[in-house]
Parts: structure tokens; C-alpha cells; sequence
């Protein structure tokens, strides 16, 4: 890759890989049903379980597709699942039972109120899973090659909504980025909501967690990967990229409503917008992460190789 130019001078966007794009602006828990352990945690202020330090949460996955995937993806151990007793002779768990008994899971049927009670999001589908935490991703190996791959990065700036960051790490599993990066402090890590609206794809996307974002993306920078911000105040359009996107890149999302930080604008090599053609004149961030990665996605799908 060449030198990095000047701030405000080099190439344009989609002038080619030579040169760098510009900046743009800117009370006690409930027991399982015969086996007289404690379940999982309740909503109204139990202690949850210690995590070790490198862990990002995500003990307790609700909802049918996040257990299944916790299931199949096998990357952390799984202590107990309790299932709703309503549904324990119908089909809709069938997957799970099967996937429970391979893997030597405990299932525990209880009453639906008690599941519900010991959900910590809206709607748990009758199935609750406790498991060990996941743990953070090293992001040292994502700057690197891997032969002809060139990396690609997604950095979450400030995001609290636990459904946005589901739903964005659910596009970034689908648009086969690397890893998500998020801050350690003022952002959501995995709840069980982020874990429901992910439908399980926390299981299989590192997450990277990082003291401070800004200088993180220097240090990315400095390896050689473009930073491109997305925000609905910058010039250009996430359509103007060019060959940026077959580059190695790391795309950066603001936080709902604030956008991108001071420090961490300044550190995109471009900050690019979503066009609005219509009255509203931004979309939700997770909407706007899936419309961004897939984007890249689909101009390295047709980059000839």
C-alpha cells in the first residue's frame, strides 16, 4: 500500500487504490425442575455469574434460534437449558432436544411463567440457555493477510441498544466480515437481547473489545487498513468508495442519534452517507450497518480475481 497523503490531499473517492480518500466531516433465583440447581438469572437485581476478565457476557441465550446456534456452533460449553413445559412434546424444540442430548446438555422443562420470569429479554420462545461467556477476540490476527483475503472490519462507535447491536452483528455474520469491534466503556456488549436479535450470530463473529476507539483506529491505519465512517452528515456517498471497498477496510458506525465522535471522525481516511432519497433523513444503524457491509460485500463478490 503507498504512502499515506497528506490530510485534505490525495485521490477521491473511487480514483483508484493508489492514494487515500480524503477525510470526510467530521429475590433468589428459580430452581430447575428436578435437579435442584440454581437456574438462571432473574430480572429483578440476582448477582449474576462472575466472568473472567476477557469475557463480553452472553451466559444467558434466550430465544429458539440463539439456543440452537449456541448449540451448533460449539465454541462454548453449555451448563443447562430449560425449555417451556408446553412445548416439550411438540415439534417446535424437536431441533433443540436433539442438539441438547449430542452435546449432553441438561434440559430442564419448567412452568412458562417461571421461564419467563427468569428471561431478561421480551420474548424467550419458551427456551433459555445458560453457557460459559464469550470471550474477546485477540484483533491483532484480524489486521493481518491471510493470503489473498484482504481483512474487513466493522468498529461499532458508542452503540447502548442491545437490539441495534444484534441486528449489526447479524448483517456482519451474513456480510462475512471478520470481527466487530466495540469500546469497553459507554457501548452495550451481549445481553440476551443482543444475543435473540443476533438469532445466534454472536456465536460465530469474534468480538473484539477495545480501551479506546479512536487510537484503535490508528493502530489500524498504521496496519495498513482504510477507515471509512458512515455518517449522514459527510459529503459523499457510500456509493463513491471505489476500490476502497476491495481494499483491506474497516467500516465505522456511529451511535444512534450522536453519530461519529470528534476523535473518531478524525481518524477515518473518508466518512461517507447512506443516501436519502426520501423525507427521513437517516436510517437506523443497524439498517444502515447491513446496507454498508453488504455493499462492500457485493463489490468484492465481483472484483475479478
Amino acid at each position: 500500500m503507498s504512502a499515506r497523503p497528506a490530510k485534505g490531499g490525495g485521490r477521491g473517492p473511487g480514483q483508484g487504490r493508489g492514494g487515500r480518500a480524503a477525510a470526510g466531516r467530521r429475590s433468589g433465583p428459580p430452581r430447575s425442575r428436578g435437579t435442584g440447581r440454581t437456574g438462571p438469572v432473574r430480572r429483578d437485581g440476582d448477582p449474576a455469574p462472575k466472568r473472567s476478565n476477557k469475557g463480553l457476557g452472553g451466559e444467558q441465550v434466550e430465544g429458539r434460534q440463539a439456543v440452537r446456534e449456541l448449540l451448533l456452533a460449539q465454541r462454548r460449553k453449555v451448563s443447562e437449558i430449560w425449555i417451556s413445559s408446553e412445548l416439550q412434546d411438540t415439534d417446535a424444540v424437536d431441533d433443540i432436544q436433539a442438539l441438547a442430548a449430542a452435546n449432553r446438555v441438561p434440559i430442564s422443562y419448567v412452568a412458562r411463567k417461571r421461564l419467563e420470569t427468569a428471561a431478561r429479554s421480551e420474548a424467550p420462545q419458551g427456551v433459555l440457555a445458560m453457557a460459559e461467556p464469550i470471550q474477546e477476540a485477540d484483533l491483532g490476527q484480524f489486521l493481518r493477510r491471510r493470503g489473498t483475503r484482504q481483512p474487513f472490519l466493522v468498529a461499532v462507535d458508542g452503540v447502548t441498544d442491545p437490539g441495534n447491536l444484534g441486528a449489526i452483528v447479524r448483517s456482519c455474520d451474513g456480510a462475512g466480515v471478520d470481527v466487530v469491534i466495540l469500546p469497553r466503556h459507554r457501548a452495550v456488549h451481549v445481553t440476551p437481547t443482543v444475543a435473540k436479535a443476533s438469532a445466534g450470530a454472536i456465536e460465530h463473529v469474534p468480538l473484539a473489545v477495545v480501551s479506546g476507539l479512536a487510537s484503535t483506529l490508528q493502530r489500524i491505519r498504521d496496519a495498513g487498513i482504510w477507515v471509512v465512517g458512515l455518517d449522514d452528515t459527510a459529503d459523499h456517498s457510500l456509493f463513491e468508495i471505489g476500490d476502497l471497498a476491495v481494499e483491506a477496510v474497516c467500516v465505522v458506525l456511529g451511535a444512534e442519534g450522536a453519530g461519529l465522535s470528534r476523535l473518531v471522525r478524525e481518524r477515518c481516511d473518508m466518512v461517507v452517507t447512506i443516501p436519502m432519497l426520501g423525507r427521513l433523513s437517516s436510517l437506523n444503524v443497524s439498517a444502515a450497518a447491513a446496507l454498508a457491509t453488504y455493499e462492500i460485500s457485493r463489490q468484492r463478490s465481483t472484483e475479478p480475481t
